[in-house]
């Protein structure tokens, strides 16, 4: 199950109410690259596909595609105000090796195709 923090989910509400469309959520997904191996990503967005995973947090819905799941099972999103790269990051207990850049990582079963930060 993926978690958010207070933090996350008040910052989300206040993005998603700027947003005419409410069907509109939060998708989070894991995509092979980075140097680590994953990387995260994230972006609002108002369409579903049959295998998506629809979690209702707080009041703001999140949507996770099949394939990232089990990488993002048991993380949680926060969202943390920094003079540099302030905004939402993801805290993953399955992320065994991370990039000092903090969108990359690599779990136990491995995966993605690592390369050079950037």
């Amino acid at each position: 199950m993926l978690t958010m923090t207070d933090s996350a989910v008040s910052q989300l509400k206040q993005i998603l109410q700027k947003d005419a469309n409410p069907e509109k959520a939060l998708r989070v997904y894991v995509s092979p690259g980075g140097c680590s191996g994953f990387s995260y990503g994230m972006q609002l967005d108002d369409e579903r596909s049959d295998d998506d995973t629809v979690l209702s947090i707080d009041g703001v819905t999140v949507v996770v595609d099949e394939l990232s799941l089990p990488q993002l099972e048991g993380a949680q999103i926060d969202y943390v105000n920094a003079l540099m790269g302030g905004g939402f990051v993801v805290q993953n207990p399955n992320a065994t090796k991370t990039c000092s850049c903090g969108q990359s990582f690599d779990t136990a079963d491995g995966g993605g195709t690592a390369r050079p930060c950037s």
